[in-house]
């Protein structure tokens, strides 16, 4: 199923799905404050674990997702409250994650893994002058690029670290999936088996993952300030 790295690739890939799966162009674009002298041009969306995120930071952190999920187009669609919220869920998951590391100076993040997170971000636009173009629209530079994308690497070994065994499928798990759905599976299960099982831990990791979020997010100080933060009553 490939190296270790590469199986975390692929399951950051899960994570980032998790938090972003509608992405909508429709709607009003609460994403980036403006104003004139006298006039709020920033407002706090959540206090995380101590930590202020306004909703520029937030902004830019979903934006830089769509760039990585969809590419540059992606980054300039208006930003509704639902796609807001995902962004949020992201941002709160990964600073509670991170912050937990923190405490215990684990899991740094390896230098080359963010140059390359890096570098792929640069990759998904035209020229050097259209990436700076695009921070620049956002109030934000290539250092701030970079502590979002670490932040997310760092993010992604930890949450790996603690469910990734627990997310492997075995061969009697996978071929007794194939047994119960085979008149929908098209071929026979050596044809289907390394793309059924990768499929089955994907499935598995993310409903692993979620439960992780859920259980790291029990104990933490958050508290949503914005209307679209706040948490609905039962």
């Amino acid at each position: 199923m490939g190296s270790p790295r590469g199986r975390r690739a692929k399951m950051g890939g899960v994570v980032g799905c998790l938090v972003l799966m509608s992405v909508s162009a429709a709607g009003q674009d609460t994403g980036r404050p403006t104003g004139a002298e006298g006039q709020v041009i920033d407002r706090v969306v959540a206090v995380i674990a101590g930590q202020v995120l306004t909703l520029s930071e937030l902004s830019f952190e979903a934006r830089v997702v769509l760039v990585q999920r969809g590419g540059v187009r992606a980054a300039e669609v208006s930003l509704d409250e639902e796609t807001l919220r995902g962004a949020l869920d992201l941002a709160i998951n990964q600073r509670l994650l991170v912050a937990g590391a923190d405490r215990l100076q684990a899991f740094a993040a390896e230098r080359s893994e963010v140059e390359a997170r890096v570098k792929a971000f640069r990759e998904r636009f035209e020229d050097e002058p259209a990436l700076l173009a695009f921070l620049t629209r956002h109030d934000a530079d290539l250092e701030q690029l970079t502590a979002v994308l670490e932040r997310g690497v760092r993010a992604e070994r930890i949450l790996d670290s603690r469910i990734r065994l627990r997310a492997q499928v075995s061969e009697a798990e996978a071929r007794r999936y194939w047994e119960e759905h085979k008149a929908t599976m098209g071929g026979p299960y050596e044809g289907v088996r390394e793309a059924l099982k990768e499929r089955l831990m994907r499935e598995r990791y993310g409903q692993l993952a979620k439960e992780e979020f859920a259980r790291v997010r029990a104990d933490a100080r958050v508290r949503g300030v914005a209307p679209f933060a706040r948490e609905e009553g039962p």
